[in-house]
């Protein structure tokens, strides 16, 4: 989907391990990408099977994200929600796990959430704009106008999570 992009680290390798940088500022400009980042949130799961999201806000606070997996595994997804877009309301999904580094630059106007493969999961994530509770929204996991399909049943999910709206063009 048009500005939204998978990402791996670039390692350096030696008998020790590896380095690489997960983010840099002037990569990210020279790829026009938003490099700005003005809050970084974690997110911790106790249980596989916990499902977060389908979440957005919109104008003036539309966010760029980049989604990490720093303990475990999930499944994440995002919709675009740009109704200008070629892939608009597609959804695509990726595994994001601790061992596979992995990250996905997460562009304005996509709403995102993402299912625990494992327990004990955690992920961290920048942000291009600080939590807006009133531009807050979201739309359920199941929401028919999408067809996400999840890898693992929803064994748990918030109330809210459970109850945004179905989506409305």
């Amino acid at each position: 989907m048009k500005g939204a992009y998978l990402l791996d680290l670039e390692r350096r390798e030696d008998h020790r391990g590896f380095f690489a940088r997960s983010w840099c500022m002037k990569e990210f400009e020279d790829h026009g990408l938003n490099s700005q980042f003005v809050q970084i949130n974690v997110g911790f799961s106790v249980k596989k099977g916990t499902l977060r999201g389908m979440h957005y806000q919109i104008e003036p606070y539309q966010e760029v994200k980049v989604v990490r997996c720093t303990m475990g595994a999930i499944y994440d997804v995002i919709v675009d929600l740009r109704r200008n877009s070629p892939t608009y309301k597609q959804w695509i999904g990726f595994e994001l796990t601790s061992e596979n580094r992995r990250m996905i630059y997460v562009p304005e106007g996509f709403a995102h959430g993402y299912q625990t493969l494992k327990d004990n999961t955690e992920i961290y994530y920048p942000t291009s704009q600080f939590f807006a509770s009133e531009f807050a929204h979201g739309n359920r996991y199941n929401d028919p106008s999408f067809g996400i399909k999840w890898p693992v049943p929803v064994e748990c999910i918030s109330e809210s999570d459970r109850s945004w709206p179905d989506f409305v063009d």
